[in-house]
């Protein structure tokens, strides 16, 4: 069943309300369909996240002035000059040789759960890492992260303020962290963009 532009349009204008005019909601397509993405345009969706360079480049192709592109998937270095060439900011930098490829805004991608399925720094190596990634070039503008799902949005909250710490601690003013389980508690967290998806698309 195709998305409806009438529900898009009321979810997001929903989330956009529930955050606040300092947030920017980036709408994650990584289940978007090409032919769908025409939807998010006509529903007013401003800022796209995609997770996978394919993707990205085929429907930057077909839309490519129709929305502000970010990149919020695992960050590859061979594929960070592409990603530079298509998107306004990367979610994800986690390794110094992608920085060295990278030529956009970033956000550091930080593993504060230690899950090993998770892509990001350890905490423990974030002041290092941003002294060479900076030394390279690199516009850093603040961190990312992703909490252990889980079934209450509350146990997101802990994750969110440690990134606050960590950012404050080292002077970065933007937080990606939040998705559609729990982008509320981000928010109060202090999120500058949250990254949402489900919550628009529930039909």
């Amino acid at each position: 069943m195709p998305l409806s532009a009438d529900t898009v349009r009321a979810a997001y204008a929903r989330v956009r309300e529930e955050v606040g005019p300092g947030v920017t909601v980036v709408v994650a397509t990584k289940y978007v369909s090409p032919d769908d993405m025409a939807v998010l345009a006509e529903s007013g969706v401003e800022v796209v996240g995609e997770n996978r360079l394919q993707d990205l480049e085929a429907k930057h192709e077909r839309y490519g002035d129709s929305f502000r592109w970010h990149f919020i998937g695992h960050l590859q270095s061979r594929k960070a000059k592409d990603v530079s060439r298509l998107c306004e900011l990367c979610h994800s930098l986690a390794s110094l040789s992608a920085a060295r490829r990278l030529e956009i805004p970033a956000l550091v991608e930080v593993n504060l759960s230690g899950e090993e399925s998770k892509s990001g720094l350890a905490p423990a190596d974030l002041s290092a890492f941003l002294a060479e990634a900076r030394g390279l070039g690199v516009d850093v503008r603040g961190l990312m992260t992703m909490p252990p799902l889980a079934d209450d949005p509350e146990s997101s909250r802990p994750y969110f303020r440690s990134l606050r710490e960590l950012a404050a601690e080292h002077g970065l003013p933007e937080l990606s962290m939040g998705t559609s389980q729990d982008y509320r508690i981000a928010v109060e967290e202090g999120a500058t963009l949250v990254r949402v998806g489900s919550v628009l698309f529930e039909r």
